[in-house]
């Protein structure tokens, strides 16, 4: 991951992933062909197109298409293999790191680019077509967009369609800036506005890694009184005091912001326990990355007289699930404003109950803004972070 202003920077991680499949190439020889599906986040390497006939990556942010996905990728191999076909593959990889806040693919700004893309594939010979966003969190030579193009056996094709793809991209590439707001803001507008409301916790994402204890947005919502309004934080420790006390009782808890100090600090709080479980939910409903059991631990959900409800978790959990809550007698249209610690994957769950949804711009590992991170090993130019950067694509 890449570390924030004032964290250590880890070392830079090899192409594992194109490594990998050369390994496996070398292993089965140029007879046999390779198809796979990648998330849409992936930072796609030169290598690994080297190395396959046909990467198809996701579609859909929050991931909701894996299982269609993964038949076009068995499809094409079966058509492959009976000789209806040969898929040729090109990529091309436009200087642009698109910020996470931007990774939503229902949203506006990236209806035209899949339509164009949609549009392509009823195109005679062009097999397959990806958009692959980047995850901005990896410190790596990968990071950023690329765009792959698989064709019947036409490898210019193959690289015409994949520029067209990026350089229609690239022109828009001013609507895949980050949109920013603060806290003290996003709270004041979620107060507002008609509720639930759901504030996205960008910095504290857990499912980019971060500790799940961010407590930046908790500290805004006690401090002003806004409620009612509910919360997840990991906190094993807090869960063990809550038990401790026992259902019905008061209690003194230092909640979150264990890891670091980039999450925010500890929210020193008397609370009411309201509820003790085991932490394990289910999921029926299609979601982002199609889990469906959930364990996050011992779980203790506790509640301040600022109206705050906390629920305190033992394990990391991400926010993909209104299970989490109904499952500890949480009624989640009950609540003025709910916190989920994600960017777009929560937005599967908590968008049909959520009147608006409010991305937050909160210090952390996971932090949208990328000015915030310290980059060593990322492509150079590369737009927003060098704003002048230029790019022709082949036309």
């Amino acid at each position: 991951l890449v570390a924030p202003h004032g964290a250590t920077v880890a070392e830079n991680a090899p192409d594992a992933d194109g490594a990998w499949l050369t390994a496996v190439r070398e292993r089965v020889g140029s007879g046999y062909p390779i198809i796979g599906t990648l998330d849409l986040h992936t930072n796609l390497s030169p290598q690994m197109v080297a190395a396959c006939d046909a990467l198809i990556a996701y579609r859909t942010n929050p991931h909701l298409d894996q299982k269609q996905r993964g038949y076009d990728a068995a499809l094409l191999m079966a058509r492959t293999l009976r000789g209806e076909v040969k898929p040729t593959m090109a990529a091309v990889f436009p200087p642009l790191a698109v910020n996470i806040e931007r990774q939503a693919t229902a949203e506006p700004h990236f209806r035209p680019l899949y339509a164009l893309a949609d549009e392509q594939l009823t195109r005679p010979k062009i097999l397959s077509n990806s958009l692959l966003h980047g995850f901005p969190y990896a410190d790596v030579a990968e990071m950023g967009s690329s765009v792959i193009a698989v064709t019947d056996n036409d490898p210019a094709l193959a690289r015409s369609a994949a520029h067209e793809l990026a350089n229609a991209w690239w022109q828009r590439r001013h609507d895949f800036v980050g949109q920013m707001i603060g806290v003290p803001e996003a709270v004041a507008q979620a107060a507002k506005l008609p509720g639930p409301v759901c504030l996205l916790d960008m910095g504290d994402n857990v499912g980019g890694g971060a500790p799940a204890d961010g407590t930046h947005i908790a500290h805004e919502l006690h401090r002003h009184r806004i409620g009612p309004a509910f919360t997840c934080i990991a906190d094993p420790e807090s869960v063990r005091t809550a038990e401790a006390a026992g259902i019905g009782n008061r209690v003194h808890l230092t909640i979150g912001g264990k890891t670091d100090p980039l999450h925010g600090a500890p929210l020193e709080v008397d609370c009411v326990v309201q509820g003790l479980y085991a932490g394990r939910f289910q999921e029926a409903n299609p979601r982002h990355g199609g889990f469906s059991d959930f364990d996050q631990g011992r779980t203790a959900v506790v509640t301040t007289e600022s109206g705050l409800t906390i629920m305190l978790t033992t394990l990391r959990m991400v926010p993909f699930s209104l299970s989490q809550l109904t499952s500890c007698g949480l009624d989640p249209t009950a609540f003025q404003i709910l916190v989920a610690k994600g960017v777009n994957a929560p937005v599967a769950a908590y968008g049909p109950i959520c009147k608006h949804l409010i991305r937050v711009d909160t210090p952390g590992s996971t932090s949208a803004d990328l000015t915030r991170l310290h980059h060593q090993h990322r492509r150079r130019p590369m737009f927003p972070c060098e704003p002048e950067t230029t790019w022709i694509p082949e036309v």
